[in-house]
């Protein structure tokens, strides 16, 4: 008879008296749990005589072995099968450690936690490794849809909005820093954490918001570098021609993208120093007033007939999907998640570059704003202008010389439009891949992003495309839609930014809460008076009026729905509700 199997339990060593006690844990290291007890099987244990004993000895083996922690098997897990959307792979991070601080280092800050310490001294090499999504960013600031404002607002209301065009500016910088932010210290972009934090429907609504406004947004874009091909082939392109040639910009992207992030954000540089070029050469070429520029700068003056261009300036500022895109771009750059002082060095050097990309943005809009200011404000053309005819109207005003205005104007008008049509293509993306958690690969998703904007653009440039009052009237239209989308992008991005459990120590303190919501409700405020004016003007009929009325009731409920559900207030208010009632 075979010997009988035995178990053999061994317990935990119990240290003697006399031992020494064990050394302290390091600060970061975590406790090991007490050991388990586990039977461990004699190597005398019989063989199995069949399939069916092998695999029954084969199981109890396995469950014989230590207990896997829960915490271990999760992380091996989401190695093996990660299921969520990234902006971008690891592979594709910029690594910004330099004077000795290589990889090593990250992985050492790994395992040491994420602790103290001060901030590394400044860098200039640092900062320009992490040169480049502010810029990217500020393309929104200078797109077709901004320039038609800048140019108008000095056709009509001179040099007295520049002040305006500044604090405008300001406006805007603090919002992208708020999403800069977001992105660095949580790890994720917003659409990504908008799908956590709202209910289905909540989220789903959302990403159309965020779809509209970027159709909207690159039908402006796409538009503007159609007109400015068909002032450089001398109308020989008609619009729609130029539509298509635009469309192709996609292609021009997923090429840019397979050579690196540095690359494509090189060629942006370029297109933004061929406007910045442009727009002071004819700021140079016309010598606008300095003494009238620094009192419209240093000087608030709003008048009556001014309103409707104040609101346009402030308006085009905050783009929808420019908020999105931003919280993206800052993961382009290797970050160590799990080191406090790494997340405030990226903080505070994306604060920088971001300050730097939206002062050449306002040194452009002011240079395109002061232009049509001298030569147009005060005259009967001043009330006819836009991005269609401003060429030929400049043309006429100024000349020739040894490069024709018309020209120039187009150049930078061409820069503008296809540098805003690719990150348009590149908030898309993120937009959609965020939002709905689909691992698609690029060119699909530039594919199909570029379609929901080619398809109704080359509609609109065949059915506009008659005269320049057709293009001027879209453009409001267009300028209304995007209107309608900023609290959609804001609300969500300052309430996450404001919530300690998405922030944890990077949550913004309460006087910048403060600040970002007054900004917040001024902007929305503002758009909402363009949406008054201009539905007062166009809407007409007792039943289309209903129908507005009522799609502006449900419009208002939902900004009202996403501002309390992220307050603490309304938390503890649907608490008690549910106390008392159910």
């Amino acid at each position: 008879m075979p010997p009988p199997t035995a178990d053999i339990v061994l317990p935990s060593p119990v240290p003697s008296a006399s031992s020494s006690p064990p050394p302290p844990p390091p600060p970061h290291h975590k406790s090991p749990s007490p050991p388990s007890y586990f039977p461990i099987r004699l190597l005398s244990a019989p063989m199995a005589e069949n399939e069916e004993e092998a695999a029954a000895a084969a199981e109890e083996e396995l469950s014989l072995l230590p207990i896997q922690p829960l915490e271990s098997k999760r992380r091996v897990a989401n190695e093996d099968d990660d299921g969520e959307e990234r902006a971008y792979e690891a592979r594709e991070k910029i690594v910004v450690a330099v004077d000795g601080e290589g990889e090593g280092d990250e992985d050492a800050d790994e395992e040491g936690g994420g602790g103290g310490g001060s901030v590394p001294p400044f860098s200039w090499r640092k900062l320009w490794l992490f040169t480049g999504p502010g810029f990217l960013m500020s393309i929104a600031f200078l797109d077709p849809g901004n320039l038609e404002g800048d140019l108008q607002a000095g056709a009509i209301a001179g040099y007295s909005l520049l002040w305006l065009l500044l604090w405008a500016t300001a406006m805007g910088l603090l919002i992208q820093m708020l999403s800069a932010r977001l992105g660095v210290a949580t790890g994720r972009h917003l659409a990504e954490l908008c799908r956590e934090e709202y209910p289905t429907w909540a989220r789903l609504a959302l990403w159309f918001m965020a779809e509209v406004a970027m159709i909207g947004a690159d039908i402006q874009e796409v538009i503007g570098s159609a007109i400015a091909i068909k002032i450089l082939s001398r109308g020989f392109l008609p619009l729609w021609a130029g539509v298509v040639i635009t469309a192709m910009d996609c292609f021009i992207f997923l090429f840019l993208e397979n050579y690196g992030v540095r690359k494509l954000e090189a060629v942006f540089a370029l297109l933004i120093a061929t406007m910045a070029f442009s727009f002071a050469w004819m700021f140079g070429e016309i010598k606008p007033s300095g003494k009238e520029l620094l009192m419209g700068i240093l000087i608030p003056k709003l008048g009556s007939k001014t309103i409707r261009q104040a609101v346009g300036v402030v308006g085009c500022v905050i783009m929808p999907h420019n908020v999105f895109l931003h919280s993206a771009l800052v993961q382009s750059r290797k970050v160590n998640p799990k080191k406090e002082t790494r997340i405030r060095e990226a903080i505070r050097y994306y604060s920088i570059e971001a300050t730097v990309a939206l002062i050449v943005s306002f040194m452009i809009n002011l240079f395109v704003t002061t232009v049509f200011a001298k030569g147009f404000y005060g005259t009967k053309e001043a009330g006819s202008i836009g991005l269609e005819n401003a060429g030929q109207y400049l043309q006429k005003k100024f000349g020739g010389g040894l490069f024709p205005i018309l020209y120039i104007w187009g150049v930078g008008l061409l820069a503008a439009g296809q540098s805003s049509t690719i990150t348009g293509t590149y908030a898309g993306q993120f937009i959609m891949g965020g939002f709905l958690n689909l691992r698609l690969k690029k060119w699909v998703r530039s594919l199909i992003t570029r379609s929901f904007a080619i398809v109704p653009t080359i509609i609109v440039a065949l059915f506009f495309d008659r005269s320049d009052s057709a293009l001027d009237t879209l453009n409001e239209w267009l300028n209304v839609l995007q209107s309608v989308q900023i609290p959609f992008a804001l609300v969500p991005l300052l309430t996450l930014v404001s919530k300690e459990q998405v922030m944890g120590v990077f949550k913004i303190g309460t006087n910048t809460q403060i600040v970002t919501w007054m900004v917040a409700a001024l902007l929305i405020i503002i758009n909402g008076y363009l949406l008054l004016d201009f539905f007062s003007s166009e809407i007409r009929g007792l039943l289309l009026g209903s129908f507005v009325s009522a799609a502006i009731a449900i419009y208002a409920s939902f900004i009202i729905y996403l501002i309390l559900r992220g307050s603490e207030f309304s938390t503890r208010l649907f608490s008690e509700i549910r106390k008392r009632f159910l």
